[in-house]
């Protein structure tokens, strides 16, 4: 790994991200082609076609507590901005989000908690009221 990537302090993450894409390359490729019907997949670069692949596999497949979703796409647009064409951050912005926004965020829906002081005091107000 250190002559192909000098400097990553975090191999193991990397052969994460990797083998996320490989596994599952044909279902991030047709989701890709889904979300952007124009531009078929073999006519998206090289480059942004795989930081779509890195970042859609993150956005799918990885565990959020590690990544979440918007910082999968962050740096999504981010390694497309560095190594890709002019246009290749707002493309992948553009995609990413497009999936994104089908997806639903995701625990957006789900309501946090309730705090313990919060449960207690409704319990209590629920027996005042059945007396």
């Amino acid at each position: 790994m250190a002559e192909f990537g000098p400097g990553i302090d975090e191999p193991d993450f990397v052969l994460r991200v990797a083998n996320g894409v490989i596994s599952h390359l044909k279902e991030l490729d047709n989701i890709i082609a889904k979300a952007a019907p124009e531009w078929p997949i073999e006519q998206i670069s090289i480059i942004d076609r795989n930081v779509l692949r890195i970042g859609l596999s993150e956005l799918l497949f990885a565990n959020r507590e590690e990544v979440p979703p918007k910082v999968a796409m962050n740096e999504a647009i981010e390694l497309a901005k560095a190594y890709g064409g002019p246009n290749s951050g707002k493309f992948v912005n553009g995609v990413l989000g497009t999936i994104y926004r089908e997806l639903g965020e995701p625990g957006k829906d789900m309501q946090p908690p309730p705090k313990k002081g919060a449960e207690q005091k409704t319990k209590n107000e629920e027996e005042k009221t059945v007396e």
